[in-house]
């Protein structure tokens, strides 16, 4: 039976109606890197640092841009010294290298024909130093973890792009990246305030250490660094012209005003890497300087008749002290309330001449907010509003406002035609002439046929707009190129603008840099990347080239795939999040993926390595929980992709064995719980004795084993009567095989027992039916694309629960997130009609919701639990219940969500399938969890919490639980 229902890697099938593309990767990359290249690379980094298969570089052969570029081989670089090495050995081997963090950026900057460096997976930590004034980082932390953490102590980073969620801080110093409040003063060039960062040398350089130090290591490009500082001071026309193209936001050239800013050169070193994207160096370490966050914030929407009408009131709403205001054009608007739900319903029927500004003012206490509020409605009052002002100062109204704006690159990018590429252009205008820039630049998109979509941070000039053309077709090809040419003029010739604003130059704009500064300009940059990088081994062609044709070269392909994952503009916003991100392969790399093998004609020796590979690293190690979906800016649940693919797998002979499970379910539930107990009280081998009764009878992939400190078993339900009873209580199968965590407190109860006895004490008696041994809800069948099982149970539970509900009289308590997610979201599609109807009578809740409505508000809290850890899960998420979870243990001490703590992986039975898969996950969260001391830890789902604590050693338990232990009476003697 194992072998049965074992994968097939020949069932990963070649995407359904899609053709083979020219830009496919060629059959010389089938067996991956080449052998020496590999143990080179093992003998700097390690073996579990280097990444050679076929996936490896095909997953990393993009990233949020529009080009591809194959690397021979990725490796994961440990610390300054690895980097060392790899600068040593492409000087002395002939070899170059670019680095990668994110893989956000959105000009090709983040790829490489040779080697690839990742300087992300090993390079997380920080620091909050003097209170929060500065930030000490690596360059893989998230940049919104950074600024989270930097919330608490009331400061922040003052770049704040839209990929704010999951961009690096190594990243945003290599572009310089901007944002929606980040005015000059406040972005990394002018707040970094010490490195330390690696040459192209192999020299590890400290800018702490001071200058004497760094001339001590580089005599030579010290002396260099100083006689350019004079020669360039001593040109007063070319320090004009620096400081006049530097007076607004640019990142389309090279900061080598730092040798005007800074007089020794191991600190004008320091602002030269800044925005250099890679081609000076690497940085390992930073210290940034913050700025202060306003204690109490509010948005709203400015909407006008026209472009220029909301263009004229930037300047002034600026001056009126606002923080931030964003620009957006009908259109955009238009297409924002067909999918946000905090998007504005009018915008639905805009004329296509209006705009609007999204404004955010701030104060530092609430009559200080009103105050800014005061003068923004003064600055309006003339105004020609197409809406009254109304300001939105809840943190969920102000959130879904920036949510919106940060997810238009996204959400436009879906609405692209299938096969075309979608560029983003980020331009910037003097701020006093972004309304007729803007206007410009929207009859140049009408011009030349692309979607007339301007959008951008209207304060500083700098405007975002996007471009659909197909690649494939010469034309186009042609068409774009006399795009980008004629935007040349009118951005720099016109108005004296920057043809890259905030997402540094890469390879999209580096032809452009000549022009954009002038011949003498542009052998300045070479002059300074010569003196550092002599062999050029760093990053070639990104920011600097002499090729004027590059960015019309190695443009990605999109090929058709599966329908869900087809709007994909590989952005990454999803993997911070994904489980199998430290494992594997991440929901982007999963599309990566399938569109390569879409690319690839049937039969091809890459294919099927491919398909090999793919099975394990994106089916199996895929948590399929739709946690991919929440940061997606168009909700795309790679994760469904991937239950489609299990259940192509699935053949007739596994169906059949799944149907059986089904229907013998109460067997099943009966024999899992029993070897749970004897494993218990047998101490040889507990983890393989704990369900082989059960897995002798049924697949090990429907019910496998325990990995980890096996659970109690599951004692008896509670006996309860049906008279008088307020709700239904279905307790999940889950917990009625498993009991109490093997490290449980000892006063603690079961967690049926637990909620019975809340129920009682609330004055809101639940009752258990005698019979719901052998009901489930469906997950173990679905996650595996079990068809007929899923049905089977789907229809059973239904009708069970509208029979025992008296036809959906009773409300009906589920004590498992998974499972009450599933009920609401997966259970109605594999039902009938007939059954669809008794579903919609059903009023289903979790019980974090049910504790939330009924039962705190009328429970004494007679002990206090200390402080509490509280894992949300990807199901409270998916409800919006996670705050109510918090808020829960709240009351029965201090709780808190540990830093890092998102899906777990469990996914149901992933924990007991693939439990690297919660290592994976739990990384970052584990790592919180030792560094802090809890009393207690709470989750909302069984295999959730059988996980964490598998893993982490830590004893979970339902947040049911920790409430009736909060509230149980005192006895007193």
């Amino acid at each position: 039976m194992q072998k049965l229902l074992s994968p097939d890697s020949t069932k990963i099938s070649r995407p359904q109606g899609s053709t083979s593309q020219a830009d496919a990767v060629p059959a010389k990359y089938t067996n991956g890197s080449p052998m020496s290249l590999i143990k080179d690379m093992e003998a700097i980094v390690g073996p579990e640092n280097v990444h050679g298969r076929l996936s490896d570089l095909v997953r990393f052969s993009s990233d949020a841009g529009p080009y591809r570029s194959i690397p021979q081989i990725v490796v994961s670089a440990r610390s300054a010294s690895d980097l060392s090495r790899l600068m040593t050995y492409c000087r002395e081997n002939g070899r170059h290298m670019t680095f990668r963090a994110a893989g956000t950026s959105l000009n090709g900057q983040a790829m490489s024909d040779d080697i690839l460096v990742d300087v992300k997976t090993n390079f997380t930590g920080m620091e909050v130093r003097n209170g929060g004034s500065k930030l000490w980082s690596r360059p893989g932390v998230v940049l919104g973890d950074a600024q989270a953490v930097l919330g608490r102590h009331g400061f922040m980073l003052g770049p704040d792009p839209g990929s704010t969620s999951v961009c690096t801080i190594g990243g945003v110093l290599a572009d310089n990246s901007g944002g929606m409040r980040c005015s000059l003063e406040r972005d990394s060039y002018h707040c970094v305030d010490e490195l330390v960062f690696v040459l192209p040398s192999g020299t590890i350089v400290d800018t702490a250490r001071g200058d004497d130090a760094f001339r001590a290591q580089e005599p030579e490009l010290h002396a260099n660094l100083l006689a350019f500082r004079d020669r360039l001071r001593a040109n007063t026309e070319m320090v004009e012209f620096l400081r006049k193209k530097f007076s607004i936001r640019n990142t389309n050239g090279l900061r080598i005003d730092a040798f005007l800013d800074e007089d020794e050169p191991v600190k004008i070193l320091k602002r030269l890497l800044v925005g250099s994207e890679g081609i000076f160096g690497a940085i390992v370490e930073s210290v940034i300087k913050t700025v202060k966050l306003p204690k109490v914030k509010a948005t709203t929407w400015v909407e006008l008749p026209n472009l220029r009408d909301a263009a004229n009131f930037v300047h002034p709403i600026m001056e009126a002290g606002a923080e931030a205001c964003e620009l957006l054009v009908a259109p955009v608007m238009r297409r924002s309330a067909e999918h946000y739900a905090h998007a504005p319903k009018s915008w639905i029927d805009l004329d296509d001449d209006a705009a609007a500004l999204l404004v955010e003012v701030g104060g530092t206490d609430l009559a200080d907010l009103e105050s800014a509020m005061e003068r923004l409605k003064e600055v309006l009052k003339d105004a020609p509003l197409l809406r009254p002002l109304e300001f939105e100062t809840t943190p969920e109204g102000m959130r879904g406002a920036w949510e919106l704006r940060n997810g238009l690159y996204g959400l436009l990018g879906a609405d692209r035609p299938n096969g075309t590429t979608y560029i983003t252009e980020d331009v910037c205008f003097p701020p006093a002439e972004v309304g007729n820039a803007a206007a410009d630049l929207l009859d140049l998109q009408h011009k030349y046929g692309y979607p007339e979509s301007v959008m951008g941070h209207a304060a500083f000039g700098n405007l975002h707009f996007f471009l659909t053309p197909r690649f494939d077709l010469d034309e186009e090809r042609e068409s774009y190129a006399s795009f980008l040419d004629e935007l040349a003029e009118l951005v720099i010739d016109k108005y004296q603008g920057s043809m890259k604003a905030e997402h540094g130059t890469g390879v999209n704009m580096a032809p452009f840099l000549e022009h954009e500064w002038g011949s003498e300009a542009f052998e300045l940059f070479w002059e300074v990347k010569n003196m550092i990088d002599p062999q050029g081994i760093l990053a070639p062609n990104v920011k600097l080239t002499r090729d004027k044709s590059v960015h019309l070269k190695n443009f990605k392909s999109f090929p058709k795939v599966e329908d869900m994952i087809n709007p994909c503009v590989e952005c990454g916003f999803c993997e911070p999040v994904c489980p199998s991100r430290h494992a594997t392969v991440t929901p982007r790399q999963r599309i990566v993926l399938r569109r390569e093998m879409a690319r690839q004609p049937e039969g091809s020796a890459v294919l099927r390595q491919l398909q090999e590979e793919y099975q394990y690293d994106a089916v199996d190690m895929c948590a399929a929980d739709g946690t991919c979906s929440i940061p997606c800016p168009i909700s795309i649940d790679t994760g469904a992709v991937m239950k489609q693919l299990r259940k192509q797998e699935a053949g007739p002979k596994a169906e059949k064995v799944a149907l059986s499970t089904a229907q013998r379910w109460a067997l099943v539930e009966k024999l899992a719980r029993a070897g749970v107990i004897s494993a218990n009280k047998i101490p040889h081998k507990p983890l393989e004795l704990g369900a082989n009764m059960a897995r002798n009878v049924i697949s090990p992939d429907l019910l496998p084993t325990v990995p980890g400190p096996l659970p109690k078993g599951a004692s008896r339900l509670p006996e309860t009567p049906r008279e008088g009873a307020q709700a239904l209580y279905f307790p999940a199968c889950i917990n009625r095989i498993f009991g109490r965590p093997a490290g449980a407190a000892p006063d603690s109860v079961d967690l049926p027992r637990a909620v019975v006895e809340l129920g009682r004490r609330s004055g809101q008696p639940v009752w258990i039916p005698d019979d719901v041994a052998g009901d489930c809800c469906g997950t173990p069948w679905s996650s595996k694309g079990y068809t007929e099982g899923f049905e089977y149970q789907a229809t059973k539970i239904v009708r069970d629960l509208w029979h025992w509900s008296e036809h959906g009289k009773l409300p009906i308590i589920v004590d498992a997130a998974s499972c009450t997610h599933g009920l609401l979201d997966s259970v109605p599609e594999a039902l009938s009609e007939a059954d669809k109807e008794l579903w919609s009578q059903l009023r289903i809740m979790d019980v974090v919701e049910w504790l939330r409505d009924e039962v705190a508000p009328h429970l004494p809290i007679v002990q206090n639990m200390g402080t509490i850890a509280v894992h949300p899960t990807c199901s409270t998420a998916h409800m919006g219940i996670s705050d109510d979870l918090v808020q829960l243990a709240n009351l029965c001490g201090h709780a808190k969500v540990p830093e890092g703590a998102m899906c777990c992986g469990s996914a149901g039975d992933r924990i007991m399938l693939h439990p690297e898969l919660v290592e994976s996950a739990t990384r970052e969260e584990r790592a919180s969890l030792e560094a802090e001391h809890f009393d207690a830890y709470v989750s909302d789902n069984r295999t959730c919490e059988m996980g964490l604590e598998m893993i982490s050693g830590k004893s979970y338990d339902s947040i049911a639980v920790l409430l009736e232990r909060a509230s149980r009476p005192v006895v007193t003697p």
